[in-house]
């Protein structure tokens, strides 16, 4: 009888082997999961997803600047933003019973939500080839309503996140744990009150250069509105995520652990937007 043996200097080896096979099948499996609950939003966020390869070759081949960053990498981090809100509620249109993902509500929610994203990163991405800001540019007519339409498709994206809410309160699959439904709609709820509140304040202040965190570019020395804007929109994640950690819970507990992160997350949110708006903490 033949036998196999592994070395200890094998060993590692394998593991990690198993490690990326395990990792890949978990990415399959993900895809296919987004894919079978809402087609057309998950194949629009893993193409955002995809155009990062080119967006960050571009990154590293141009050497153009604006207002001292190059000029890819706000496409790239608007790739990253959209491609991940457009999976996530993807994702949460799959807690609607089977049905209710036919309703023309849905469907009219899933092409504001895409072509509100496509104008917006479509424009990002045309002035950055030119060489010129998309944001706060307002020089001329052209740019000035440009920027007016790009405000006006912000608004109708993140209002899509209170449309899948009432959806959800209405049609959600109820064998899920209610601290995580609960979580879910908080979260889609938040997005559009705080993520909206802070870009309509955004888009009238052009925040500062000085001593910006690296990638994100938000300035640490104050007056910066994209950190509360950043907690506004990123509640779609951050809410339902504490849900799902405490969906196997106790059902009063797990509750009131869902409602002690949302106060403490409008705190942070609250403090975020005092620093924006003040200069300083």
């Amino acid at each position: 009888m033949n036998s196999t043996t592994v070395s200890s200097t094998d060993a590692p080896v394998l593991v990690q082997r198993n490690t990326r096979g395990s990792l890949r099948t978990l990415f399959a499996v993900a895809i296919a999961e987004l894919v079978q609950r809402e087609r057309r939003l998950a194949l629009f966020g893993l193409t955002l997803l995809a155009l990062l390869v080119p967006l960050t070759l571009a990154w590293g081949l141009d050497e153009r600047t604006l207002r001292g960053a190059n000029i890819w990498l706000k496409p790239m981090k608007f790739a990253l933003s959209l491609g991940l809100f457009a999976l996530t509620t993807a994702w949460f249109v799959g807690h609607l019973l089977p049905a209710a993902r036919r309703l023309r509500s849905v469907d009219a929610m899933v092409w504001v939500l895409i072509g509100s994203a496509s104008f917006e990163f479509g424009y990002i991405v045309l002035q950055a080839g030119l060489g010129r800001g998309s944001h706060f540019n307002v020089g001329d007519t052209f740019h000035a309503v440009m920027y007016s339409l790009m405000g006006m498709g912000a608004l109708m994206l993140t209002a899509t996140q209170p449309a899948l809410a009432w959806l959800l309160l209405r049609h959600a699959d109820r064998r899920r744990a209610l601290a995580y439904r609960m979580a879910v709609v908080i979260g889609l709820l938040l997005t559009f009150v705080l993520g909206a509140g802070a870009g309509g304040l955004l888009s009238g202040m052009q925040p500062p250069e000085t001593a910006a965190l690296p990638i994100v570019g938000w300035s640490m020395a104050g007056g910066d509105l994209r950190p509360a804007h950043f907690l506004g929109i990123h509640a779609q994640q951050a809410l339902p995520l504490v849900g799902l950690a405490v969906a196997g819970w106790n059902a009063r507990r797990a509750q009131r652990t869902v409602w002690t992160f949302t106060v403490a997350y409008l705190l942070l949110f609250v403090a975020a937007l005092v620093w924006g708006l003040v200069g300083r903490l």
